[in-house]
């Protein structure tokens, strides 16, 4: 029997229909930590929880956005061996290139509790060992809380940022058609020593070391899902027998060329593969016009 009282109904949340063009790419900085292992190099990967807008359930490697804080000025008297100016020359943007680097430093610190750092009175990394390491573990939580700043732990524990011993290796930028995109700088350092990194529990919800070649073993299996900047890093990565070798390679490679990969889709829309500059299809691949975003 039909029933005339109101019923009271939630609209299901529709995506957004924004143009493509429209999107803002937002500069992002990742940084592989690289090791020597029993069985040769070895980098340190994160897996992103499951609930994330972004990359949810990726492998990746430590890295976010670049914000406002990395361009802070007081920065830049505590980089080693690299200016704004040197920074942007190196990474290839006109200005602002240091805070690539301080991006990295601070997310590496914040995702996997390693910090590219140096006391002014030595040359090596800081080791995170005796009493250090309970104030460290703290600082971590407050930058990532944003109640400390890098510059602050920096001035706390007279320490300096090894910005110089950061590697470019390889630069992507998001396709048109996401609904987010980044220009993304994939740098390059040695891991300290007397620093176990470890994934953040909240952000990231696993993290190994593992040898480039076993990670896509893994990815081809099925078993570590990555992104294709990760997958194409981790081959390059794969070509070198040591870390030493591999940080030489980063070295030698100077400026990296900007790959802008273009999603290819089939009849319905659906996403079913990228091309990226060099494939036979990729200028054939059509940019979308539209993109359709729940989130932004």
């Amino acid at each position: 029997m039909a029933s005339d009282a109101p019923t009271s109904t939630t609209p299901q949340e529709q995506p957004e229909r924004l143009l493509a063009a429209d999107i803002p790419v937002r500069p992002a900085a990742t940084v592989m930590l690289v090791r020597d292992g029993d069985e040769g190099p070895e980098v340190f990967m994160l897996r992103r929880t499951l609930s994330a807008a972004f990359a949810g359930g990726q492998y990746v490697f430590p890295g976010g956005k670049v914000d406002g804080t990395d361009h802070a000025d007081e920065l830049e008297a505590i980089c080693d061996g690299l200016d704004d100016a040197e920074a942007s020359a190196r990474l290839g943007v006109e200005s602002g290139g240091l805070a690539w680097l301080v991006a990295a430093i601070r997310e590496s610190f914040e995702e996997a509790g390693v910090l590219l750092a140096r006391r002014a009175n030595e040359t090596e990394m800081i080791r995170f060992e005796g009493d250090i390491v309970a104030p460290m573990s703290e600082s971590r939580d407050a930058i990532y809380n944003g109640t400390e700043s890098l510059s602050e732990l920096c001035a706390r524990h007279d320490l300096r940022l090894v910005t110089d011993a950061i590697g470019f290796v390889s630069h992507w930028i998001t396709p048109l058609g996401e609904a987010r995109r980044f220009d993304t700088r994939f740098l390059l350092a040695r891991a300290p020593e007397v620093q176990e990194p470890l994934h953040d529990g909240g952000e990231t919800i696993d993290s190994l070391w593992v040898r480039p070649q076993d990670a896509l073993q893994r990815w081809k299996a099925g078993e570590l899902q990555m992104f294709p900047p990760t997958v194409a890093n981790l081959e390059w990565l794969s070509n070198f027998a040591t870390a030493d070798e591999a940080l030489a390679g980063g070295e030698a490679m100077g400026l990296p060329e900007t790959i802008l990969p273009r999603m290819k889709t089939d009849a319905e829309g659906n996403v079913v593969g990228i091309a990226v500059p060099g494939d036979a299809d990729y200028d054939s691949v059509p940019p979308p016009e539209f993109v359709f975003a729940r989130f932004r």
